[in-house]
């Protein structure tokens, strides 16, 4: 089964678009910074994904190594 270049577009909108929603500020660069940094392709467009959903879990670990836990929190 082949899947499209459109099919992948598609898709790879709308991870960006829940990424830009739920993610941090500032961990995914525009689509025009993407072609700029990475390249034009939808590979290049997936790595600029996949770069800030890790960068997400990054700051999401630390967020939850430097809070107290909630029991302690008077």
């Amino acid at each position: 089964m082949k899947i499209e270049a459109d099919e992948c577009r598609t898709a790879l909108t709308l991870i960006r678009r829940t990424i830009e929603e739920h993610c941090p500020p500032g961990v995914l660069p525009s689509e025009e910074m993407v072609n700029g940094l990475y390249g034009p392709e939808l590979i290049h467009e997936a790595e600029a994904l996949a770069t800030a959903i890790v960068a997400t879990v990054d700051k999401l670990t630390l967020q939850a190594h430097e809070m107290p836990p909630a029991s302690s929190i008077k």
